[in-house]
């Protein structure tokens, strides 16, 4: 037995339109998983599901921060695939604002999206009649959750909540056998990192690339752990953060 597969696990994935999230559905499809897509461009999921191995896939378009479907949503999906073996929080929006600028609203909307809806979902999958026993539960939080950049503070609380919030729900759901760990990843080339990088000066992008003793991380760097995580290979691993980082906070 292959204890790194997947095979006929179903696992959910928010953010599954582009960067992480799209990479660890492909990934998670490669070894054998039925994976359900969430995200809000349904153009994107449909170029994610397109990029899949295999025929057993589903995607939903939902805003997670819309709560109050949720129930609907997981038992819809259960009721087209069976009950869930994994969920993977990948959908979040960055955000930088210095604090003589950010206001209320400013926390409320990226917590919204990058904490509270994904710990919802996971509340609502962890029902007994949508998990199934042995479930393994991802958030993917940031390498801003350990230590501070100018302009992160929202950024980093919402990434940094997830680090703690996961190792509490860790706790809570072990009575259940559902793992919950957090992954933290330094700068990933994404679209949306791409984007970011072409808009500095060449000095400024080698300077933050220095920042990262192994250079940028890829998507499949994270969607290789986010697969370990969810398979029976880490049974034993529950309630802590891997830190994926190119050695950034070891610097």
């Amino acid at each position: 037995m292959d204890v790194f597969s997947l095979q006929n696990k179903n696992i959910v994935i928010t953010g599954a339109s582009s960067g992480i999230g799209r990479e660890c559905a492909i990934q998670c499809s490669v070894q054998g998983a039925n994976v359900v897509l969430i995200g809000r461009n349904v153009e994107q999921l449909e170029v994610t599901i397109s990029m899949l191995t295999g025929k057993n896939h589903i995607f939903i378009e939902k805003d997670i921060s819309n709560f109050d479907d949720n129930s609907k949503v997981i038992k819809e999906i259960v009721s087209k695939l069976g009950k869930i073996d994994g969920f993977i929080h990948s959908a979040g929006i960055e955000m930088t604002i210095p604090l003589k600028v950010l206001k209320p609203n400013n926390y409320l909307d990226v917590f919204s999206i990058n904490v509270i809806g994904g710990f919802d979902l996971a509340k609502t999958i962890s029902k007994k009649k949508f998990v199934n026993d042995g479930a393994s539960y991802i958030f993917i939080s940031s390498v801003m959750s350990i230590v501070g950049q100018t302009g992160k503070i929202a950024y980093s609380a919402s990434k940094g909540a997830l680090v703690a919030g996961a190792k509490s729900m860790a706790l809570e759901l072990s009575s259940k056998n559902i793992r919950v760990n957090s992954v933290s990843p330094g700068l990933v080339k994404t679209n949306m990192s791409n984007e970011l990088l072409d808009s500095l000066p060449e000095e400024s992008r080698n300077n933050i690339e220095e920042m990262h003793p192994l250079g940028f991380g890829m998507p499949e760097d994270i969607a290789n752990t986010c697969v370990f995580l969810l398979s029976d290979a880490s049974k034993w691993i529950t309630g802590t953060n891997l830190v994926i980082d190119g050695g950034y906070s070891a610097k």
